[in-house]
């Protein structure tokens, strides 16, 4: 697993799946609230890989402030989930944003993704007031970990 540029094939690919499954689950294609993320507001994009070197799943940490950042587009391929591809790029966005000194990740995700919602509960994010742009938007769920500074 490691950081790859924005518009990486492998990466384009994934967005484009994650975008179609989310599409099907919320019946239409209007379902992100705010901007959406670009190579130019992404600090890091990650991309994991199976055994075989075929990419299966991405996330991606746009900065919010000095001190927190977002997970985006963070998707692992169907017939990849239950692999741990989804924690290892968790863990890999949570160590990128130790490594820039950053303290909370914060994201947003939908009531139409119940399998998000039980994956980042049980990775230790908790629910919070939705925020920024996801403020008012009923199919928004929203989430936050506080991350823990590595001992000297």
């Amino acid at each position: 697993m490691g950081s790859v540029p924005w518009d990486t094939p492998d990466g384009e690919e994934l967005r484009r799946a994650q975008r179609a499954e989310l599409d099907a689950r919320y019946g239409s294609g209007d379902h992100e609230p705010g901007l959406p993320p670009t190579a130019a507001d992404i600090a890091v994009f990650v991309v994991a890989r199976d055994g075989s070197g075929a990419a299966v799943g991405c996330g991606a940490l746009r900065l919010l402030d000095d001190a927190s950042a977002e997970i985006k587009r963070m998707y692992v391929l169907p017939a990849s989930r239950g692999s741990g591809a989804a924690a290892a790029v968790l863990r890999a966005l949570e160590a990128e944003a130790l490594s820039r000194g950053l303290s909370e990740l914060r994201l947003e995700t939908g009531e139409a993704q119940p399998d998000a919602i039980r994956f980042y509960e049980r990775e230790g994010y908790r629910l919070i007031p939705n925020y920024g742009p996801y403020r008012g938007e009923a199919l928004s769920v929203c989430y936050a970990r506080t991350l823990d500074q590595p001992d000297d």
